[in-house]
């Protein structure tokens, strides 16, 4: 593997990682009480133990975290709450649907994070114990739970029967 590029690629998904959990969390918080807490709490706390597994995929192949993407990545997630929303101040169902569109793609991302990551390093004895089919397995799972809730979510902010 190219060390340079590996590190840059490894890097922008921990940024995105960032992001994806503050934005996971902030949803989580938002649905506090709601049919969605639940799926949304376990979502995450995944996406927590994903980005962990990523730290120790990086310390694994010696790439050092670039404090300014983690960074980026964390204020991106804090100016996307500026998004227009229908209201003024405040979460509304049309919020909930856009955090699970965004979570939908991040997802994605990871999961083609973890297939690239399995076909360029297989054999390379520093990931011996990282299973990355096993977290690209779970990042389809958490992708179909993410369009499960998307799908009752836009249901519920736009009026059609879910």
């Amino acid at each position: 593997m190219d060390s340079r590029l590996i590190a840059i690629y490894l890097n922008d998904h921990l940024a995105g990682a960032t992001g994806g959990l503050e934005l996971a969390r902030r949803a989580h918080g938002a649905n506090r009480g709601t049919e969605f807490e639940a799926p949304l709490a376990r979502l995450a706390v995944e996406i927590a133990e994903d980005r962990d597994a990523l730290v120790d995929v990086m310390a694994r192949l010696g790439v050092a975290r670039d404090p300014v993407k983690v960074w980026a990545g964390w204020l991106a997630e804090k100016l996307g709450r500026l998004k227009l929303n229908g209201r003024i101040a405040g979460y509304s169902p049309l919020s909930r649907v856009i955090e699970l569109e965004a979570l939908a793609l991040g997802v994605e991302g990871k999961r083609a994070l973890w297939r690239a990551l399995a076909a360029e390093a297989a054999g390379d004895a520093r990931l011996e114990g990282v299973d990355l089919a096993a977290l690209a397995r779970r990042a389809e799972r958490q992708r179909r739970l993410i369009e499960r809730e998307r799908l009752r979510a836009a249901a519920l902010a736009f009026g059609t029967p879910s």
